[in-house]
């Protein structure tokens, strides 16, 4: 991305505001809040008739954010996000999203689970990414 890591931090770590970045959200805010610090805030994503809770599980400023999805449908047993950013020289930040599915036990959901990953990289991460690099930009200009 053409931002600072910092930048780019700020947008994504801006928790309760994915919806100003993220095509498709209608709705986000912050549902509580740890007392401890930012592992355990949840955040409510309406999208469309599907609400979404994700719940913070790592935050490592201005590095790594982790955070657990529910609201899937229930065939989904786990499903996690978790962002990498690394400078990528002066005003540049390369930023990564690995999205972590679990089917359940057995080959074949093990299987299903891979190939849902695949899709979910070209569908909703690249949207996510492209979200984030626009509004970073923005941004940073």
């Amino acid at each position: 991305m053409r931002a600072d890591r910092q930048t780019v931090w700020d947008v994504l770590a801006d928790f309760g505001s994915i919806h100003d970045w993220l095509p498709g959200v209608d709705h986000s805010c912050v549902l509580a809040t740890a007392a401890d610090g930012p592992v355990g805030t949840a955040r409510r994503v309406q999208m469309g008739r599907m609400t979404l809770v994700e719940t913070i599980t790592e935050f490592d400023a201005p590095a790594a954010l982790a955070y657990d999805i529910a609201g899937l449908p229930r065939w989904l047993r786990h499903f996690d996000n978790r962002w990498t950013l690394q400078s990528a020289g002066p005003g540049a930040t390369t930023v990564t999203v690995t999205s972590t599915v679990d089917l359940g036990p057995g080959r074949l959901r093990t299987l299903a689970a891979r190939v849902l990953c695949l899709l979910l990289g070209r569908l909703s991460s690249d949207t996510m990414l492209a979200g984030l690099a626009a509004r970073s930009e923005t941004a940073h200009a």
